[in-house]
């Protein structure tokens, strides 16, 4: 059985979203939060929970789009712009920012799968680097915020022992 580059970029999306080996996946982190957890704020400063899940959903629905030919819109001035909104606290908000995380994951899935080797092979917007290469890179990235979260998490006694 051969392996393609596309089966391995599905694997790396799928552990990095819900299927948990090594590491915690990001669904898994964010599984039972309330608003109030999300919009914690870290002693000593840091980003909370919910601007870490905006910045996630930001940078994985431009992804989306370019992957969709669609043109994934303004861009923010700065990477910190990415981390908006603190969130009040607000279940019904909450649970809009995870269905829409939800929504871009599996989007992101199904739109991964169905990439061909030249799709992998062309060229990734104006980087000098392929699809490809810029996917593989862009996956590490929910998974060094899913264990943000993790850290966040245990700092306000919210996750598993």
């Amino acid at each position: 059985m051969s392996i393609t580059p596309v089966d391995l970029l599905v694997v790396q999306k799928d552990n990095t979203w819900d299927v948990e080996e090594w590491i915690v996946p990001l669904s898994t982190v964010l599984e039972g939060l309330t608003a109030e957890q999300a919009a914690w704020a870290p002693l000593g400063g840091g980003n909370t929970i919910w601007q870490i899940v905006n910045h996630i959903n930001y940078y994985n629905g431009r992804m989306l789009s370019r992957l969709k030919g669609i043109e994934p819109g303004p861009r923010f001035e700065t990477n910190e712009e990415s981390f908006n909104g603190t969130g009040a606290q607000d279940e019904a908000a909450w649970d809009d920012v995870l269905a829409e995380t939800k929504r871009i994951q599996l989007e992101l899935r199904e739109v991964i799968a169905s990439l061909t080797a030249e799709a992998l092979a062309a060229p990734y917007v104006n980087t000098g680097e392929s699809y490809g290469h810029e996917l593989s890179r862009w996956m590490l990235h929910d998974a060094y915020h899913a264990g943000q979260i993790v850290l966040i998490r245990r700092q306000q006694g919210s996750w598993r022992s």
